[in-house]
């Protein structure tokens, strides 16, 4: 599809769910790409790690995408990134820091020769056909959150990304309300906005306020060793941290590659100045307990994470009974399993756990409502497109807007096509969006045949026929509750196919697919009749 003389907005990921952030808009036949992010894979997904947005979409209309343009580091919005740019075509944009860590991607899947990546510097506007991009920073929990700033001939686009309100940031200096409100006296048709944090009621709190909360509860531990888990990715909470241990006397040992591939990336682009040397793990385990500061990755229960290695007593890194961990990140919503089974660890060992439930050592990088009210003041939009959320957000969102004074709100899912200008804002129709998996060194369908038969399997196990061809049988199970009674419902079941095959007539007794499903049939009976379960049955004809 080729926009027409219109201003469009379409999202592929992240409306309608919180991660996945896919963004186009389309101008007088021109598409351009918002973020190319991913999200995790959850238990509805067994045995993938990582989820895509559908780009089908897009990918069919490659030859009018202009290009991609990041707003900042985070997975949600770049995850994706070397997986499908390769194939879209156009070349990256970003500012230094977020185009470092996707220059690594870039090299790490050997196609960094191939993708041409634009750096933008000094915050400076630069032109991709119909849209006329500049970069608004903003203060987010990473270095360089940026919203973007679109021109276009038929209006001003504000995408905030995502944001938050912060006057002490410890990294970067956002946009100032006097700059803010400059931008709205301009005139702004939409504003799209992050809705994450929509449902709170105070403003997200400052980074500068978690260094104060750090300093003063890793003070309350003397004599302890402290590990502090956070989000890799958040700069400032790594300088912050980086002071703490320099002003509490401890020495600072990091735990984690990501958070290596971070604080070298901040270090290359100006950031974590002054950065306290990093002690390694030897060095670590021999200083007194409380001259030590860890901080490590997993604090969302990720299995293969220094803090769940750490719990498990797997890591050269070790603690003890009456040591403590702060965690300092929320706990990301479908995580509650994992990291509950990660604390749980902790605490087997009566390891002493600090949540941001109970002390100040963790702010959000998104909006609560003053802050949401706050930017609506000034940039003072025509249409809200609430995006960044989950359905429930999205609306509260667009209401909250409609009673700050917006004209008009637009709330969308993915896949929806919606007109911003000219005429009236809303929906015209709609576009392929789904989602694919990383499946092994693959990438599928999320809702394809391997995914459907791999959840029935995690349900109600297997069973195998073995067929010779003289209506003779071997069965075997796998996933069935039959531990005790397995052999006796084996041999069962090799009857009950015998006698089904026994009462196949005439010519069914030759047809391969009557064999097969008399001898399925047969089998899972067996098998519901023993155990309760529906079992998927596979049927092979071979020579014994």
């Amino acid at each position: 599809m080729k926009p027409d003389k219109e201003l469009l907005f379409c999202a592929l990921g992240g409306s309608g769910e919180i991660g996945m952030n896919v963004n186009l808009y389309g101008c007088n036949g021109k598409w351009l790409m918002v973020d190319l992010g991913m999200t995790f894979g959850m238990n509805e997904y067994p045995g993938i790690e990582l989820v895509f947005a559908d780009l089908e979409f897009i990918e069919e209309n490659r030859k009018d995408l202009l290009g991609v343009v990041l707003t900042h580091a985070h997975e949600d919005h770049i995850g994706a990134v070397p997986y499908f740019i390769k194939e879209l075509g156009v070349p990256l944009y970003a500012t230094p820091f977020t185009a470092k860590l996707v220059a690594a991607k870039l090299e790490e899947a050997g196609i960094a020769e191939e993708v041409p990546l634009h750096v933008i510097d000094h915050l400076d506007r630069f032109d991709l056909g119909p849209f006329g991009i500049r970069y608004v920073p903003l203060a987010h929990s990473i270095a360089e959150g940026n919203a973007l700033l679109i021109d276009t001939p038929h209006g001003r686009i504000f995408h905030t990304g995502d944001w938050k309100l912060d006057d002490e940031p410890i990294i970067g200096t956002p946009t100032t309300a006097e700059e803010l409100t400059a931008i709205g006296d301009e005139g702004v048709l939409a504003l799209v906005c992050d809705s994450t944090n929509v449902f709170n009621p105070a403003a997200s709190g400052s980074e500068g306020e978690v260094r104060k909360g750090l300093l003063e509860e890793v003070g309350r531990h003397q004599g302890k060793r402290v590990l502090v888990t956070t989000f890799a990715s958040n700069v400032a909470r790594l300088q912050t941290l980086g002071e703490v241990a320099r002003a509490s006397g401890r020495k600072l040992c990091i735990a984690g590659r990501s958070l290596d591939r971070i604080i070298r990336a901040g270090k290359d682009c100006g950031y974590l100045r002054d950065f306290p040397e990093i002690v390694d793990f030897d060095t670590a385990m021999g200083l007194p307990r409380g001259q030590v500061l860890i901080v490590a990755t997993g604090g969302q229960g990720e299995p293969r994470a220094a803090l769940a290695r750490i719990a498990e007593g797997n890591h050269p890194l070790s603690l003890e009974g009456g040591d403590v961990v702060l965690f300092s990140s929320r706990q990301i919503p479908g995580n509650e399993i994992a990291i509950g089974r990660i604390q749980n660890r902790l605490a087997k060992r009566d390891i002493t756990m600090i949540t941001d439930r109970q002390r100040l050592i963790h702010v959000s990088g998104h909006p609560g409502r003053p802050e949401l009210e706050a930017l609506y003041g000034w940039i003072r939009p025509q249409i809200l497109v609430p995006v960044h959320g989950e359905l429930r957000h999205m609306r509260e969102q667009a209401r909250l807007g409609r009673a700050c004074g917006i004209p008009k709100a637009v709330v969308q899912e993915n896949g929806d096509l919606v007109r911003l200008a000219p005429g009236k804002p809303g929906k015209i129709s709609e576009v392929r969006a789904g989602r694919l998996v990383l499946d092994g060194d693959i990438i599928a369908p999320a809702d394809g045949e391997a995914q459907v038969m791999r959840r029935r399997l995690a349900q109600s196990g297997l069973v195998i026929v073995i067929l010779d061809g003289k209506g003779r049988a071997q069965v075997e199970a796998i996933g069935l509750p039959l531990e005790e009674d397995m052999d006796e419902f084996l041999a069962e079941a090799r009857e009950d196919v015998a006698a089904a095959l026994t009462r196949l007539k005439g010519g069914q007794r030759h047809d391969r697919d009557a064999v097969h499903e008399a001898a399925r049939l047969a089998a899972r009976r067996a098998a519901q009749r023993w155990s309760g379960k529906k079992p998927q049955v596979r049927v092979i004809t071979a020579e014994f």
